[in-house]
Formats: structure tokens, C-alpha cells, sequence
């Protein structure tokens, strides 16, 4: 454990700051009035308060050097490279996210699931030992689904094509599923830093746990055009599930809760996250 707070005299680094919990991580930072140097490999919009820097893990531009923290939404292993190299010399704390997907594709019949999952839980133990042969306190968060800011491979193609054909598909599905808002991730990013917290493996999942049939449901309810709603039943589902590899693996897991234990969330951070009620501002 470092000191709490101390994160808050050197600059913190933000890797992969283009993306999705990036896009709700940098406000809070600059209304901290800290130092920011977000990391991107594409040029980027202009914001007050963040100096952009153009490049990636694990060989980044030179100003890098200057963090005392760093914040992680890049691949595990980069950054795992990155500071066994011994760059960063004032780097004290990490945070930096997996995903749930290394313990809920771990035993997948898809092969290319169980391949998702090895790599994640090779990319975190790679992060640990690095950063413990450093002596820098490192955080790990396993979110569930995420959603929020338009920018994820799941939820927000599904609505866009909604939004586009007029038609929303709605497979039937059991499982259970629990998405978690970007927002809520970013805060979490910031009271692990925060509160010192390290060694930890923590899930983050949303503040409800519904059928994934339900969670379509409510994000065809989200969208601001009206559409057709096109019910998949169990078995055609389980017939794509067959003759569709691309689809394989998302169609098995239909029945499969993909769930995660807030339990350590709110006891460490203090992060309650909210219930799935997605809006319009959600897919753009």
C-alpha cells in the first residue's frame, strides 16, 4: 500500500486515454487540477489541463518518464514490457483494467474464448511481477460489459444498427448479465489511486444484475427512433450458435451469468455502480 493520496504531487499518466473510460477519466483528473499526460496512438482533440502524447506501450514519447502514477485501459503486456524496461523512475502506483472475461471464458467450448482468457491472466500476473520487482503498488480491475460513451464492441453496435435498419433483434437469453457505465470505472480508477489500495485483483460490475434478454430489451427502449422488435427464440439461437463460428462463442454464453462480486468495490473504494439505464447519449 502507498500513501493515500500521494499519487497527487507527480504527474499521472493516462494509457489509452482515447478510449472509453479514458473519455470519463480525464475531466476528473483536470478538475483535480492535476498534471495529466494522456497517452494516444491517434491525435486527439485538444482538452484544457491535458497534454496528448502521441504514441504506445511499451516504447511511448519521452515525456512519460515524468509520472509519478499511471492509469492502464492498454493491453496488460505493453505495460507489463513497459515498466520492467525501467522506464518511469518516479512510478510509484499502477492501476490499470483487465476484464472479467479472464475467469468467465476460462472454461469456454470456444477455443478462442479460453485463448481470450489465458492471455488476460498471463498479461496480470506479468503486471504483478513487474511491479513487484519495482516496488510499485499496482491495482487491477476486472470490469464486466462495458457501456457509456459510444465507444464499446458490444452494446453500441447492436443500438446503431437498431438505430439504422429500424429493426432491433432480441435474443432470447437466461444468463445473467451485469454492464457496468464507463463513468463508474473511472471513478474506481481514481479511489484506488486515491485510497492507496494495492495488490489487489478487484471486479467491477454495474449496480444490477438482470437476463440478457432483458438488457436488450432495455437497450432497444434507449434509442431515440422507434423500431421493429425482432424476437431470436432459444432455438434459433442455439441453431446459430452451430452454424455461425463468428458467432459462436457471444451465442453459447446466452445462458452463462457473466456476473461480478461488488463486494470488494465497495468495501476497498467505496464505489457503488449504478443500475443499467442506458439513454440515447449512450451510442453516440
Amino acid at each position: 500500500m502507498v500513501e493515500a493520496g500521494a499519487w497527487r504531487h507527480a504527474p499521472v499518466l493516462v494509457c489509452g486515454a482515447s478510449s472509453q473510460i479514458g473519455w470519463f477519466l480525464l475531466p476528473q483528473l483536470v478538475a483535480a487540477k492535476l498534471e495529466v499526460l494522456a497517452l494516444s496512438r491517434r491525435p486527439q482533440p485538444e482538452i484544457a489541463g491535458v497534454a496528448w502524447l502521441h504514441g504506445a506501450l511499451p516504447v511511448p514519447p519521452p515525456r512519460v518518464e515524468e509520472a509519478g502514477s499511471a492509469c492502464s485501459f492498454a493491453p496488460l503486456d505493453a505495460l507489463a514490457a513497459w515498466i520492467d524496461a525501467g522506464a518511469a523512475p518516479r512510478l510509484r502506483q499502477v492501476v490499470a483494467t483487465s476484464s472479467m472475461s479472464a475467469e468467465s471464458k476460462q472454461a469456454s467450448p470456444v477455443a478462442a474464448d479460453r485463448e481470450i482468457s489465458q492471455r488476460l491472466r498471463e498479461g496480470e500476473a506479468g503486471l504483478m511481477r513487474a511491479c513487484e520487482r519495482r516496488g510499485i503498488a499496482w491495482t487491477i480491475l476486472r470490469p464486466t460489459l462495458i457501456y457509456g460513451a459510444g465507444r464499446d464492441r458490444s452494446l453500441t453496435p447492436l443500438a446503431r444498427r437498431g438505430m439504422r435498419w429500424r429493426v432491433f433483434g432480441l435474443p432470447a437469453g437466461r444468463g445473467l448479465r451485469q454492464p457496468v457505465h464507463a463513468a463508474d470505472i473511472a471513478q474506481a480508477v481514481v479511489r484506488a489511486l486515491d485510497t492507496g489500495v494495492s495488490g489487489r485483483v478487484i471486479p467491477i460490475g454495474g449496480g444490477e444484475r438482470l437476463p440478457a434478454a432483458e438488457m436488450f430489451a432495455r437497450v432497444r427502449a434507449s434509442l431515440p427512433v422507434h423500431t421493429l422488435p425482432l424476437p431470436v427464440p432459444a432455438p434459433v439461437v442455439r441453431l446459430g450458435a452451430r452454424l455461425l463460428p463468428s458467432l459462436r462463442g457471444p451465442l453459447s454464453r446466452l445462458e452463462q451469468d457473466l456476473v461480478a462480486d461488488n463486494g470488494e468495490l465497495e468495501r476497498l473504494l467505496g464505489v457503488h455502480p449504478r443500475a443499467f439505464r442506458p439513454d440515447a447519449d449512450c451510442w453516440r
